[in-house]
């Protein structure tokens, strides 16, 4: 067999919270997926998490929504991460580092869900924005990492989607994957109560 026609190698990442049951399924609004939060059927009826810590650049690693989030986007889960990052960016405050990081998070998260959507005009708007946030707060920071991730592998993974022309250049296969793993730099030893 060929490079050519070898099948690429899975690209595989550790759960950061591997005993955090995950949903049923991911949400895809307008899709005819139950609401998770709003519908009987959905998979978080009656579970809408309260507030949620605060996120701490210097203490990311203990925020249970923050890693999260980080499971559900790495498995394909980009509504629920949405969801996750989007609470966390409200407390942070969007005028804050750590709020337009977060920015940047949901931006890349709306791009997933656009995916989901088959919006290709969505997900390269979306993905467009997220990669200049991303590339503003690394500026700004002066620093390559930020809350464990890679500005420049974050930049590189909103730059691919925001480049993509046709439906056939999304990648085939459950789950739907436009963007490389969101790899931290080792899996962190948690408790399930961080």
């Amino acid at each position: 067999m060929n490079q050519a026609t070898q099948a690429p190698q899975k690209q595989r990442f550790v759960r950061l919270l591997p005993a955090t049951e995950l949903p049923r399924y991911t949400h895809v609004p307008g899709s005819g997926t139950p609401h998770p939060y709003r519908d009987p059927q959905g998979h978080s009826y009656n579970r809408k998490p309260g507030p949620p810590r605060q996120l701490i650049e210097s203490e990311w690693a203990e925020n249970r929504s923050y890693l999260i989030g980080l499971d559900y986007f790495n498995l394909g889960f980009y509504w629920e991460a949405h969801d996750e990052w989007d609470r966390l960016w409200r407390q942070a405050g969007p005028e804050s580092t750590v709020g337009r990081f977060l920015k940047g998070l949901v931006k890349l998260a709306a791009a997933g869900i656009k995916v989901r959507e088959d919006s290709i005009h969505g997900v390269r708007r979306h993905a467009a924005s997220a990669g200049e946030v991303f590339a503003d707060v690394a500026a700004e920071a002066d620093c390559d990492r930020f809350c464990g991730l890679d500005f420049t592998m974050m930049q590189f993974a909103a730059d691919r989607a925001a480049q993509l022309t046709y439906r056939n250049d999304l990648e085939p296969g459950r789950p739907l994957r436009v963007f490389p793993f969101l790899l931290l730099p080792e899996p962190l030893p948690l408790s399930e109560g961080s």
